[in-house]
């Protein structure tokens, strides 16, 4: 036990902390054990909340909540098509963007060539 007046002004300051902290992270995790046994809308939009105030408080790492979030989303049925529909998409812009591409370097390398600076 603390002797300082300080320090037991610091252990008071502890304890409170660490069952804030604490509640935080049992709500986090109950909600996202819930979220991956019952596959609903609801349960994932409560655990994604639940995981992004836990981040937001330092409890939870971002990438650790990016993590929890991103194996979440691959148990709910019917988001694998949106996924697939997005890849599909970035497929066809990086093609559009390799064509144009070409073509301004086309236009650039058949154009006249740039007079040199003259000397002073």
């Amino acid at each position: 036990m603390p002797i300082l007046k300080h320090a037991k002004k610091k252990l008071k300051q502890d304890v409170k902390r660490t069952t804030q902290n604490r509640k935080i992270k049992d709500t986090y995790k109950s909600l996202v054990k819930k979220a991956k046994e019952e596959n609903s809308p609801k349960n994932l939009s409560s655990a994604f909340s639940a995981v992004d105030k836990a981040a937001k408080q330092n409890i939870l790492s971002k990438n650790k909540a990016a993590r929890l979030k991103s194996a979440l989303a691959k148990h709910v049925p019917g988001k694998a098509p949106v996924v697939a529909a997005k890849s599909k998409v970035k497929k066809a812009v990086k093609k559009v963007s390799k064509a144009s591409l070409a073509a301004a370097k086309a236009k650039t390398t058949s154009g006249t060539k740039k007079k040199p600076a003259s000397k002073k």
